[in-house]
């Protein structure tokens, strides 16, 4: 089976250090970004430089007609997707639930779970036995905010996230007879650029000393528990939570 990939939001974060290792272990990409062209094509020039096959594609992925033509797009130039790793999210400013608009709350959600539902039924569309495909994988970027609650800062962006959780559990058996695995990777505090777009860029130096490892993690460290769901080596393994947030 040909591997390809798409990875929504990868053109910064976690998404684009696991564009860089599904290259490196032959994956064809799928680069999607909203507003980051130039990352975006960045991280493809990075892939193509070193034997690799990528492409950028903008979609918002709370967009129904953005995310068919995503797909649409990778079926033409590089094949039947047969990975999809949910990644693209958004938080907003830290505040309290009785602070919060119904504007905020409905940008979070059509972003972080109905665009989650949507790649997700377009890649089972494509991979799914019921539909003539040949199985893949799919891994969900919830968070460990799902279990914590993220009180006084992101409720909502948590509550976004408690919603994938249960996307994970409810389609891996909805699929698991179709050839299709669903896991779930929880990163906890991560050194990624989406803090600075809650008001707080330093947020994981504040919170590390609670932290049982005692530091933040690396996108790369969550990459490889993604690259792991989607091999061979969890072929046995579906509906499964990784908890890549440093004991928390």
């Amino acid at each position: 089976m040909n591997k390809i990939i798409i990875i929504t939001g990868a053109s910064r974060g976690i998404g684009a250090a696991t564009a860089k290792r599904a290259a490196a272990q032959g994956y064809a990409v799928c680069v999607n970004y909203l507003k980051q062209q130039k990352a975006a094509e960045k991280i493809v020039a990075e892939i193509l430089s070193d034997g690799g096959k990528a492409i950028a594609v903008s979609a918002d992925i709370s967009n129904e007609s953005d995310v068919v033509r995503m797909f649409e797009t990778v079926d033409v130039q590089l094949g039947t997707v047969s990975a999809l790793v949910n990644n693209a999210g958004i938080l907003q400013k830290q505040m309290r639930v009785d602070e919060m608009s119904a504007e905020r709350l409905n940008r979070i959600f059509s972003v972080n779970i109905t665009g989650f539902f949507l790649c997700a039924r377009q890649a089972v569309k494509r991979m799914s036995t019921r539909y003539g495909g040949s199985g893949g994988a799919i891994v969900n970027v919830s968070s460990a905010a799902s279990r914590l609650g993220s009180a006084g800062e992101y409720v909502d962006y948590a509550a976004s996230k408690g919603a994938i959780d249960t996307l994970t559990t409810g389609l891996s058996q909805e699929v698991a007879s179709e050839m299709i695995r669903v896991n779930a990777v929880r990163p906890g505090f991560i050194y990624t650029d989406i803090h600075a777009n809650g008001g707080e860029p330093d947020r994981v130096d504040r919170i590390k000393t609670a932290i049982p490892m005692q530091r933040g993690g690396q996108p790369e460290e969550v990459a490889n528990a993604i690259m792991w769901l989607l091999s061979d080596a969890a072929s046995y393994v579906t509906g499964t939570f990784i908890d890549a947030a440093g004991g928390r």
